[in-house]
């Protein structure tokens, strides 16, 4: 975990009312992170092995295999939702459904983090075992507006020898489309 990171989510939890989802939890790190400062937090992720693994090293959370595009909750679920470098394998056409479902689990006010790779437009790169996607911070606000999301605060930052990364912290309006 970077410390930027870390203090973005940290800085994020204290606008957080109610159970908060981690969208993509992976191992799980972030959501025991969530837990750790009072949130009843869960993760979901597409990928069984995460599920399992983070399942067993963090066993007092919830942890279920999930697919971003068609989440297992009921509308207006979580009070907050992570989603930290969770859509970075998504290709571009997808993404609307994506952050359609987030805004659609979110309660009214509700608020969203989203991590990404920030870039001058929205682009593939190789990485690791896929094709992941960098996003331009403002074209990433335009999908999470016509989500029905309002932009809090964006973030941007270049670590030496990484490539740059963008943040979004945006509330879910009262009234969708």
């Amino acid at each position: 975990m970077a410390d930027d990171d870390r203090r973005v989510i940290a800085e994020w939890v204290d606008s957080v009312r109610g159970p908060v989802l981690d969208a993509g939890s992976g191992p799980g790190h972030w959501t025991a992170f969530l837990g750790d400062r009072g949130l009843e937090a869960e993760g979901v992720d597409l990928v069984p092995g995460f599920v399992d693994g983070a399942a067993a090293r963090f066993p007092h959370l919830r942890f279920q295999v999930a697919d971003l595009a068609a989440l297992p909750f009921d509308d207006s679920s979580f009070g907050g939702l992570l989603s930290w470098y969770s859509v970075i394998h998504t290709e571009p056409e997808r993404v609307p459904v994506i952050m359609g479902e987030f805004a659609r689990v979110l309660r009214p006010g509700g608020t969203l983090l989203l991590g990404f790779f920030d870039g001058a437009q929205v682009e593939p790169f190789d990485h690791a075992v896929t094709t992941a996607w960098f996003w331009p911070v403002d074209a990433m606000a335009e999908e999470l507006a016509r989500a029905g999301f309002d932009v809090v605060q964006t973030y941007a930052r270049t670590d030496p020898g990484s490539r740059p990364h963008g943040a979004i912290c945006a509330r879910r309006m009262e009234v969708l489309g």
